[in-house]
Parts: structure tokens; C-alpha cells; sequence
């Protein structure tokens, strides 16, 4: 069987991918920004299933978006998505991307105290300036996470992009997630990782980067 790939320009590459998306989406029921959020996470992963997956609580984009602006920064569970991020729109606010798992004195600690690194990771660096906290692959990150944020105290809540991938927890800690935070966005089940909490993030840049 011959093979024909299209000719198209690489700028092109993008744009015609989105408008495949939205032609073969079909029929859904979000608003303009949840929907480019969405978008953006079936690009990154050719998988349509994230359609009905996605969970978004009442403002969390627009607290994502929020946050941006206000130069916050973001903390990743693991490397994979702190190098997916978009570092140089997130700077033109003045925020940062953290992420700590590979440091030596991370790893000591946690195998001392019987904790995964990036559980440690994100216990550790939850600090006033971040808005955002992106786990894209350890669940015990996440777990960590929501306990982090509630005992923060008073003040806006940092955003979860909560989407650990994964069989042991992954989709409990995405559920117990959406029970407990007032300020997420995720994907239930076991589907999700690094891609996919880079690409909401990354979703969430463009949409600050655009007028209110």
C-alpha cells in the first residue's frame, strides 16, 4: 500500500492539526477557553478520550490565568513536565518553573523518610509564589499536593493540574482530587502524564498571553 503524506508547510503544522480536532471532536458542551484547554491536551496526545476524561473545577482557568499574570510561579512534580513548559511566555510576567525531584539532598531525604522524591519535592517548594502545581506523573505528588494546599491557610489556593498516569493510585488520587480541592483541572482515570500536564499548563500560557 503506497504511503501519501501531505504537503504542508511546518508553520501550517499546528494550526491544521487544532482544525482537525475541532472537526473530529464532535459535539461537546464547553465554553471557549475549557475547550482550547481540551484541545490542546488531544494534540498533545492523539487521543480523543480526554473529551470526556477532563474535569475542570468552577474557575480554575481563570485562576490558572490569574496567577500567570501575577508573575506566580509553577511547580512540577518531575522534570519531564517542567521541560514541556513554555519558559519564556511564563517569564514575560516574571514567573518561573520549579522543580526540585533531581536534587541530591531530595533524594537523601526521601529515602530516609520512606517518601517518593517528588512527594517530597512538592511538600518542600510549596511557597507563597506558586500559583500553579503541575503533577503529570507521580500520584503520590498529587496526594501531597492537595494536602499541601489545604493547610496552606488564607489566600487563593495555587492551582492542581493534577494528571498522574498510571495503575497504582493514579486515577484515586485524580478522584480524591476533585473531592477535596476547590481548584483543579484533571482528567479522571488512569490516563494522563507529563504531556498532558504541560499541555494544560501550556494552554493556560497562551490564554494569559491573549486580552482579557
Amino acid at each position: 500500500m503506497a504511503v501519501h503524506l501531505r504537503q504542508i508547510a511546518p508553520a501550517e503544522i499546528e494550526r491544521e492539526s487544532f482544525r482537525i480536532i475541532g472537526e473530529e471532536i464532535g459535539p461537546h458542551g464547553f465554553d471557549d477557553r475549557t475547550f482550547r484547554v481540551v484541545q490542546r491536551v488531544i494534540h498533545a496526545t492523539g487521543d480523543f478520550s480526554f473529551k470526556d476524561s477532563m474535569r475542570f473545577s468552577p474557575g480554575a482557568i481563570e485562576a490558572g490565568i490569574a496567577s500567570i499574570r501575577a508573575g506566580k510561579d509553577i511547580l512540577t512534580d518531575v522534570t519531564m513536565v517542567a521541560a514541556g513548559i513554555g519558559k519564556t511566555l511564563l517569564g514575560r510576567w516574571g514567573g518561573k518553573v520549579i522543580c526540585r525531584v533531581g536534587e541530591p539532598d531530595i533524594a537523601e531525604r526521601a529515602k530516609a523518610k520512606g517518601l517518593t522524591r517528588s512527594e517530597l519535592a512538592i511538600g518542600d517548594c510549596l511557597g507563597e509564589n506558586i500559583g500553579i502545581i503541575a503533577v503529570g506523573n507521580a500520584p503520590t505528588a498529587l496526594v501531597q499536593a492537595i494536602r499541601s494546599a489545604a493547610a496552606a491557610g488564607p489566600g487563593p489556593a495555587p492551582l492542581i493540574v493534577g494528571v498522574p498516569v498510571g495503575f497504582v493510585n493514579a486515577a484515586e488520587s485524580k478522584a480524591l482530587l476533585v473531592e477535596q480541592s476547590d481548584c483543579y483541572i484533571t482528567s479522571l482515570g488512569r490516563k494522563g502524564g507529563s504531556p498532558v500536564a504541560a499541555a494544560i499548563v501550556n494552554a493556560l500560557l497562551r490564554l494569559a498571553a491573549e486580552q482579557p
